[in-house]
């Protein structure tokens, strides 16, 4: 069969919107997020149902075709673009129907091209939520979203994806439809199959269709912005709110002075609402079910014992949603202050918090050590000790000066030798699979590559990503 053959037979299935071959039409699908990755494929599959999604993956089985899922394209590792092109792209985007919100069983069927944010704004009558946030929720898909297992900034309190998902429908590389859409919490009746695909990064299969996990949504929140004077200070702090503030503490996100200034250089109108500085800042959210909990008498009190013990040197508590709108838009635009300083390297680590000072001390030393004068900027969720350890060229330079894949080895061995992850939430793609290879057991990247082709025995499903 020839690849055109193969591009009429798409076209007769999928119709001229669901089978794009002109560069001219794929061109939004062909490059990741950091336009690293990608090249012009076959064309893009835009089916509009879990049987067209089966038929051409027959298709493309049939004729030998490495096939590409891709959701909303926001990931940072460059798995959902063509390696080679010899493939298809099979972009979710049309999979976007919310089949139905059960409200009794705390569950919502949605089609894995469902965009977050308008999850988020279909559930919102409904008093019901999915709690996953993350600034590319305007753009990210829940399919795409479950094979990285996406983390975002309430994962210490509900969990990753993988948490969030009851039942998935996944169509497996040779077209076979695995329909596992139970939307039960207990369901012991084998292995957990659809824990497979969360963070597969559509090796294994794609998926179509999912069953999340609903909670009840907020009904009283508040946010408050901390400035902390030490290292210590920040882990102290952390600590003393998860224990005081218990269930209704729902983020912990951190970040330095050093981050704080690019953002607020790059981004004249972003508004600082603190009247001093400090090294650490957390970002605080409390949030409740209930309606009119006071909740800031929950974070008062707990913030009063480390105010006196000056572990806190300035705080602002949000008085109103606006408030609270306002501090968390300093957080989510920190990236973006990176992205306007111009190149740079973005590490996506966790380690426990107990190693946090330890890990930072090495990390930094050693990144002085391999290029002195490397600008460092840290930012990212102290309740499950994700950091983004990110870098930019010393003052003046435009580069790394060749020695980006050694800053690269030296961070993600020391996060390993921590007990700590190389690959946080954003997962290992096409950037990092030569780090796993290295950093993690040989058995234990020998069991995902047999999983692999049980499930794949010919290669076809993302090739090059994971492993």
């Amino acid at each position: 069969m020839t690849s055109m053959t193969l591009s009429q037979q798409l076209t007769a299935l999928l119709g001229p919107k669901g089978w794009l071959s002109a560069p001219r039409d794929t061109a939004a699908f062909t490059r990741d997020w950091l336009n690293t990755y990608g090249v012009q494929p076959l064309g893009v599959a835009r089916p509009q149902s879990s049987d067209e999604t089966a038929a051409l993956m027959h298709l493309c089985h049939a004729a030998h075709i490495p096939v590409v899922p891709q959701g909303g394209g926001t990931g940072l590792v460059g798995a959902s673009v063509a390696s080679s092109t010899n493939s298809v792209i099979l972009s979710l985007s049309r999979l976007d129907q919310i089949d139905a919100i059960n409200p009794r069983d705390f569950s919502a069927v949605v089609g894995a091209g469902v965009v977050l944010e308008q999850l988020h704004q279909a559930l919102s009558p409904h008093r019901l939520m999915l709690p996953l946030h993350l600034g590319s929720q305007g753009s990210a898909q829940i399919g795409g979203l479950i094979a990285a297992n996406a983390g975002g900034s309430h994962a210490f309190r509900f969990g990753t994806m993988q948490d969030l998902v009851l039942g998935l429908e996944v169509v497996l590389p040779n077209g076979d439809v695995w329909d596992g859409t139970r939307s039960l919490i207990k369901d012991n009746a084998g292995f957990q199959l659809r824990k497979l695909f969360c963070g597969s990064e559509g090796r294994l299969g794609v998926i179509t269709r999912a069953v999340l996990k609903l909670y009840p949504a907020a009904q009283s929140q508040t946010s408050a912005l901390l400035a902390l004077p030490s290292l210590a200070a920040l882990l102290q702090v952390g600590q003393q709110l998860r224990t005081h503030c218990a269930e209704f503490l729902t983020a912990l996100e951190f970040f330095d002075a050093g981050i704080l200034a690019l953002a607020l250089h790059h981004l004249p109108t972003l508004r600082w609402p603190l009247a001093s500085q400090a090294p650490f800042y957390l970002l605080v959210e409390l949030a409740s079910s209930l309606p009119n909990f006071e909740l800031e008498d929950v974070l008062q009190q707990a913030l009063a014992q480390a105010v006196e013990a000056e572990h806190v040197s300035d705080a602002i508590v949000a008085q109103s949603t606006q408030q609270r709108t306002a501090l968390w838009q300093v957080r989510e635009t920190l990236p973006e202050g990176i992205r306007r300083e111009g190149q740079q390297l973005k590490h996506d680590i966790a380690v426990p918090l107990s190693q946090f000072p330890s890990f930072l001390s090495a990390c930094h030393a050693q990144v002085q050590h391999i290029l002195p004068g490397t600008r460092i900027w840290t930012f990212g969720h102290l309740g499950d000790g994700n950091i983004h350890y990110n870098l930019s060229p010393p003052a003046g330079s435009t580069d790394f000066s060749q020695r980006d894949a050694e800053l690269n080895q030296a961070i993600y061995t020391l996060a390993e030798a921590c007990g700590g992850s190389f690959a946080a939430e954003h997962g290992i793609g096409r950037t990092k699979t030569a780090i796993a290879d290295s950093l993690r057991s040989p058995v234990e990247r020998t069991l995902m590559a047999r999983i692999q082709r049980a499930i794949d025995p010919n290669n076809r499903m993302n090739p090059g990503v994971i492993v």
